[in-house]
């Protein structure tokens, strides 16, 4: 697994690439920062820092020569500056926000094919290093993939319900309207949600884990 730390002053900001980032295979969440003080305090346990640039104690490119993690800009700094330093402090990718869930996961599944391809046992050759660059910045574009193994049938009725949906739902609320399995529903949901057509937020209780919850994306078509 690739551990990930969200660095974003905003609660709900990060809570929602937190939810982004856990419906990606091979990645999870391994905590969440507010400040430029506690990402410092954090990063070492990371892989991977989805990372501000504006945080109430300092900037979050004042962070980047300081951390060891690869760092993957999160922010709605749009300024050249902002990004020509945030690049030569060595993040590897800069996203402006507001970005979909499957903007941030077309970007996470290229970083993993960039550590497989530097994981290679020995030296590395000129080969190895011109491969690990392309898979990084070559990500795929364009209309998302079907899924192996997904009925279209399922996915048009899951995508109906949370359209026709007047607030977020859950695998579980969704899997009741739709008559199938919550876990078939999770799947499902977790779908649309990396193609664009679904947001994902957390909900939390007075205890146990978060439960995800999701909101159609308003003009997404409920065909891919």
């Amino acid at each position: 697994m690739i551990d990930v730390l969200v660095v974003d002053d905003d609660f709900r900001v990060a809570q929602v690439h937190a939810g982004f980032v856990e419906l990606v295979p091979g990645f999870r969440v391994a905590g969440r920062a507010r400040t430029a003080a506690d990402a410092r305090a954090k990063a070492p346990g990371a892989d991977l820092v989805l990372l501000d640039v504006y945080l109430p104690d300092e900037s979050g490119l004042n962070l980047l020569p300081c951390l060891t993690a690869d760092v993957i800009m999160a922010t709605a700094a749009t300024d050249r500056e902002s990004v020509r330093t945030a690049f030569s402090r060595g993040a590897l990718h800069y996203l402006i926000k507001p970005f979909t869930a499957a903007e941030l996961g077309e970007r996470l599944r290229a970083y993993a094919r960039y550590r497989e391809r530097l994981a290679v046992r020995g030296q590395l050759t000129q080969d190895d290093v011109d491969r690990a660059v392309r898979v990084l910045y070559d990500a795929p574009r364009g209309a998302p993939r079907v899924v192996k193994g997904q009925s279209p049938v399922t996915s048009r009725l899951v995508a109906e319900a949370l359209r026709r949906a007047d607030r977020p739902r859950s695998a579980a609320e969704i899997s009741e309207e739709v008559g199938i399995s919550r876990a078939t529903a999770q799947r499902y949901l977790a779908s649309l949600a990396q193609s664009g057509r679904a947001l994902v937020t957390l909900r939390y209780g007075s205890t146990g884990r978060p439960e995800h919850e999701y909101v159609w994306c308003p003009g997404a078509s409920l065909t891919t």
